[in-house]
């Protein structure tokens, strides 16, 4: 299943960058583990998001808890789950499901 994960910034972005470095080690372990496809910041600089990769939501939950944005609550958390109907050719299939491949 893929999820959309939105973070929301509640605290002052002072706080937030403090704790950034390790948000960025929390992407990347998760990222190389295949769970995180994608991530980055909006650009008004409010939040940012993520698109996951799980078995479960089970499992989301379980990897979103350990983000040190959550654990020290600088975050409100947003995820909507969704199964792909088509994607492009260059998209991993593995992430894609029984997603409909469009071709040019």
């Amino acid at each position: 299943m893929l999820y959309i994960v939105s973070v929301k910034y509640v605290r002052p972005l002072e706080e937030v960058q403090a704790h950034l470095e390790a948000h960025k080690q929390w992407l990347a372990r998760h990222a190389a583990a295949g769970r995180i496809l994608v991530a980055g910041p909006f650009e008004d600089k409010s939040g940012g998001l993520a698109l996951a990769s799980c078995s479960s939501r089970a499992e989301l939950d379980a990897m979103i808890a350990e983000d040190s944005f959550v654990l020290h609550q600088l975050v409100l958390v947003s995820v909507q789950g969704f199964e792909p109907a088509i994607r492009a050719e260059a998209f991993a299939p593995q992430c894609a499901g029984n997603a409909a491949v469009v071709r040019a």
